[in-house]
């Protein structure tokens, strides 16, 4: 039997600790079932809340699969290649768990290249290289409908609702919205999906997801965005959504010896 033990760093749902520190619904489900879920040594139900500074204490029988693998590292960068099912900051995300920065984001549910800083130094680097689009960004997604993207660079407006934690995009600015700028190339076709190559040349929060659903082919197995029956008749329960290309084009500081590097990791789905 394992014993896990996991630092509470904000305020919320105590399922939500385990699923972030990369429980399954089905493990979550079975530890509350047996009332084998503590917190500060007292036994907790499934919709408890929990506070920054608490201990949750489990036991399971399997060893907790891992959420990410190292794709590259050297004495001032990750990069990682990040599974779906955990967050990048947090004390159970990426950053806690590496001990590292993260100088951009990938939803929680989105995999692949994320570039992670182990200093400040290399934090301000990579931040500026973002400021100054000297850092290309790729994905590729497979969407509903045939696209015919011919590497298109799609301007429009976003406006997060943070209530709703949703992004709503609109052809016209509207109150407290930001332009947005994503480039589609459409790279196979088919008569019911597409695969699409995304460049984001702004990085708002649930741009991709957002922008595709807003131009009519959202992402398959994207909850948020997509639509349940799409999602369920093509068998897709994660959205297929992917950051496969990494390319510093020009850095300055302690990672200048990073320029016109590049980093590709395809993912498993999609055959070139």
């Amino acid at each position: 039997m394992n014993k896990y033990e996991i630092n509470v760093d904000k305020p919320q749902k105590l399922s939500d600790v385990l699923y972030n520190f990369g429980l399954k619904p089905s493990q979550v489900n079975k530890l509350f079932s047996k009332k084998d879920v503590r917190v500060d040594n007292v036994r907790q139900s499934k919709d408890s809340f929990v506070l920054t500074g608490q201990s949750v204490i489990f036991f399971m029988q399997d060893e907790i699969s891992k959420k990410y693998e190292i794709f590259y590292e050297d004495e001032n960068i990750y990069i990682i290649n990040k599974y779906e099912g955990i967050e990048v900051t947090g004390e159970q995300g990426l950053e806690g768990q590496l001990k590292a920065i993260a100088v951009h984001r990938l939803d929680r549910n989105t995999k692949g290249l994320l570039v992670m800083a182990k200093n400040k130094e290399s934090e301000e680097s990579l931040l500026d290289g973002f400021k100054n689009r000297t850092i290309t960004k790729k994905y590729l997604c497979e969407v509903v409908g045939d696209t015919n993207f011919k590497n298109e660079l799609k301007e429009a407006f976003l406006f997060k609702d943070a209530k709703q934690s949703m992004a709503f995009v609109s052809i016209d600015p509207k109150p407290h919205s930001t332009k947005i700028q994503t480039r589609f190339n459409t790279v196979k076709k088919g008569s019911q999906t597409s695969i699409v190559d995304c460049e984001l040349l702004t990085g708002k929060t649930h741009q991709i997801r957002a922008h595709l659903a807003f131009l009519g082919h959202p992402i398959l197995g994207d909850g948020k965005y997509g639509k349940n029956e799409d999602n369920k008749k093509f068998k897709e329960k994660t959205q297929k959504l992917f950051c496969y290309y990494l390319k510093f084009d020009k850095l300055l500081g302690n990672l200048s010896y990073l320029t016109s590097k590049e980093f590709i990791l395809y993912p498993t789905w999609f055959k070139k």
